[in-house]
């Protein structure tokens, strides 16, 4: 959101990356073990990867992108 949009693809590149053998994100990742930890709650993991993907583009679009403000 600040415009750092390499930095933030290179980033979601590595998170993409880390996902097992059919895509899946873990809960948590632990950089020690080099694995994923924990739970598969897809909706929770995947929704973040989405969102960034959907602003990225829209962004490098040259697209003015707004996020929902917390309550």
């Amino acid at each position: 959101m600040v415009g750092r949009l390499d930095e933030a693809e290179a980033l979601l590149d590595r998170l993409v990356s880390l996902g097992n053998d059919v895509g899946l994100l873990a809960e948590e990742y632990s950089p020690e073990l080099r694995r994923q930890l924990g739970n598969f709650p897809q909706a929770f993991s995947h929704v973040g990867v989405v969102n960034t993907a959907h602003i990225i583009d829209a962004r490098r679009a040259g697209k003015e992108v707004s996020l929902p403000s917390a309550a």
